[in-house]
């Protein structure tokens, strides 16, 4: 059975909003390592419309400010990509569908599947997946700033009983970001 993680950046007073966050190097190349064993990114709209054109751009033109942004970039645009979504008419990439059904129906087929790890992405969908029990590792990146404002990574997820992770890996980087692997 594949593995579902929920991978996403974050700063020290919880805020996930990635247009108020920017990684370093350290960062970008940790994520491109982590895309080796993802081959299936899984996204709401409105973490996909945050990522792509942005991301594959990038990739294309070769146009980060470094190295690891160009290589974050080409890893992320080599992943297959389904965006759970009731608006979107279209995607971009050849790599991407949309899927319009429960996404806890749609993971729990995917679960199945020969494959790599599944990666989710998006606050909206990680809400329906962490109450559902189908997300089997949390993988946090805490930058230290405070940014005091913006969408915080649990806020409205009302949980019937408190979710006791374990703690399987802690990474300090030369910045001062802390990457955290939790298990449930």
């Amino acid at each position: 059975m594949r593995k579902v993680t929920f991978d996403i950046t974050l700063s020290i007073d919880g805020c996930c909003d990635h247009t108020k966050l920017s990684g370093d190097d350290e960062m970008f190349e940790y994520f491109t390592n982590l895309f080796r064993d993802i081959d299936l990114f899984v996204f709401g709209r409105k973490t996909y419309q945050l990522m792509v054109p942005y991301w594959p751009d990038v990739a294309k033109n070769r146009s980060g400010k470094t190295k690891a942004v160009n290589e974050f970039a080409q890893a992320f645009d080599a992943v297959e990509t389904v965006v759970f979504s009731q608006s979107l008419d279209r995607v971009e990439g050849k790599n991407t569908r949309i899927v319009r059904t429960r996404p806890q129906d749609e993971i729990l087929k995917l679960k199945q599947e020969q494959g790599k790890e599944i990666s989710i992405g998006g606050l909206n969908l990680l809400s329906q997946l962490i109450e559902s029990g189908l997300i089997d590792e949390y993988r946090f990146v805490v930058l230290p700033i405070v940014v005091g404002e913006g969408r915080r990574l649990l806020e409205g997820i009302n949980l019937q009983e408190k979710l006791r992770l374990r703690l399987v890996e802690s990474t300090v980087f030369k910045s001062g970001c802390v990457a955290l692997r939790y298990s449930r």
